[in-house]
């Protein structure tokens, strides 16, 4: 997988924090930050302002980092989908100005 080392977690938004995650057999993050999408899934729950419950909003990363569920471990940093995410962020950020 290629990955792009200019991206580094210690300086985004998490702006990844906020896509909806499904937790998937074998994934086994704290059952407090588990909620129900509205298919009956499981998922990583949201704080009211849609920001992932385990993201440390101290330093800006993953509270659970070691029990992440396989979608977020997936999420490389500065991979292909990380790289998408932060283009789409900036624009929407942008747009709003």
């Amino acid at each position: 997988m290629d990955t792009d080392p200019a991206i580094q977690c210690s300086d985004c938004q998490a702006c990844c924090c906020q896509l909806p995650v499904r937790v998937l057999p074998g994934d086994a993050p704290p059952e407090h930050f588990l909620d129900e999408d509205e298919d009956g899934y499981l998922i990583m729950a949201k704080a009211d302002d849609g920001w992932c419950v385990a993201l440390d909003r101290e330093q800006m990363c993953c509270g659970i980092y070691e029990q992440r569920p396989f979608v977020c471990r997936e999420f490389a940093m500065g991979g292909g989908d990380c790289a998408e995410v932060r283009d789409d962020w900036r624009r929407i950020a942008l747009s709003l100005r």
